[in-house]
């Protein structure tokens, strides 16, 4: 299995549930200059990946403000974070976030999270809880890299 670059950002976007598809395509063309999608494949087959953006994502718009602190403090935001169903339980993510911190030592990542659940996983891939926002009532977290 590898990391990598890819150009083929729509093939990383079929892999996704249809509510994330509504999240992103729509907005493409808008990020898609300044937003990097790295995968990762098993035999040339797409089974996680993920994007890394330098501007506010639009699944991020309600808090742009906040999303402007940590961009203009260097971080560079982390979204639509996907691992194939059939593929979990792998330790895939935690591959894809140490992977990637192997590709940038030098960069400094945020995230949001609404799954509460997985607050264990990123902290054990080296994030830490930062502060919640809500949207709509519903909480969400921010994680920083550590």
């Amino acid at each position: 299995m590898t990391l990598e670059k890819s150009l083929d950002v729509e093939l990383f976007f079929s892999i996704l549930p249809q509510d994330w598809k509504v999240g992103i395509l729509p907005f493409w063309d808008d990020y898609n200059s300044s937003t990097t999608c790295l995968v990762i494949k098993d035999n040339n087959e797409i089974i996680a990946g993920g994007l890394i953006f330098s501007k506010c994502p639009p699944d991020m718009l309600y808090a742009k403000q906040e999303a402007d602190f940590w961009f203009e403090a260097g971080y560079k935001y982390l979204g639509f974070i996907y691992v194939s169903e059939s593929r979990r339980g792998q330790n895939l993510g935690s591959f894809w976030l140490n992977s990637l911190k192997e590709m940038y030592p030098e960069t400094k990542f945020w995230l949001t999270i609404e799954d509460l659940n997985l607050d264990h996983f990123y902290v054990k891939n080296g994030f830490r809880m930062n502060k919640s926002l809500f949207n709509d009532g519903v909480e969400e977290r921010i994680y920083i890299s550590c």
